[in-house]
């Protein structure tokens, strides 16, 4: 949340104790030394590229998909 209005946390939470623990982050505020930190160890451009290989994707995109 601390990255601007444009980005927008999605939680994934099958129950109910699940949702209620997530959403407990609204109350955690970090200041500048934390943001500094966890850019540091994560930095911006370390994670790129799709999540599953290139056949693995196509059967994800409902447009290409021959109802698998």
């Amino acid at each position: 949340m601390a990255q601007g209005e444009e980005i927008i946390p999605l939680v994934g939470a099958r129950r109910r104790d699940r949702l209620t623990e997530a959403l407990g982050a609204l109350d955690v505020k970090l200041d500048a030394a934390d943001l500094q930190a966890i850019a540091a160890a994560v930095p911006s451009d370390a994670v790129a590229g799709n999540r599953y290989n290139d056949h693995a994707m196509a059967l994800l995109d409902s447009e290409h998909t021959s109802g698998h």
